[in-house]
């Protein structure tokens, strides 16, 4: 398949978020978002790269520690909370007496509840046998920030322990 030609840009993008429940898992896709996903640390070995000099000069370069990108993005606030229907509120707070209350954490073998969020970006409606590029981040810790204004806002920033794959 040939490179697109066609530069992508907030209106294509979609979030969706999910738990663990196997085999169907809770999932909602992020209404009135902002389209402002930003992703750091990416590389190709998600590890720091440290350089240990000779006598002041570059000796050689070594990968390290393992890194946890970290993501943001923010959406207009509609809801905080609701029993019957999925809000992004009680997705990361796991609101207890609302659809998230039984989510499984992404992040096995923790105490820490993760979720698994999916950046889908449209490619298939650009033509010339491009897809649609999809963004999957798994062990994903969540925290949410609200702002008042015009409109309220939250913004939602996440770290990430688990597999990060593009496709």
């Amino acid at each position: 398949m040939p490179l697109s030609s066609v530069v992508k840009n907030f209106r294509d993008g979609t979030i969706v978020i999910k738990d663990g429940t196997t085999p169907t898992p809770i999932s909602m896709t992020v209404q009135f978002e902002s389209g402002d996903f930003s992703v750091t640390g990416l590389n190709e070995s998600l590890t720091e790269v440290t350089t240990y000099l000779d006598r002041g000069e570059l000796g050689t370069v070594r990968k390290t520690n393992r890194l946890f990108p970290t993501f943001s993005f923010t959406a207009h606030m509609t809801e905080l909370s609701d029993s019957s229907n999925k809000t992004l509120f009680d997705a990361v707070n796991k609101t207890a007496a609302t659809p998230w209350a039984s989510a499984v954490s992404t992040i096995s073998g923790s105490d820490v509840y993760g979720l698994t969020v999916e950046l889908t970006i449209e490619g298939s409606n650009f033509g010339g046998g491009e897809t649609d590029h999809v963004l999957t981040m798994t062990g994903c810790h969540l925290a949410l920030d609200f702002a008042e204004g015009d409109p309220n806002s939250f913004t939602i920033n996440g770290t990430v322990y688990g597999a990060i794959t593009a496709a």
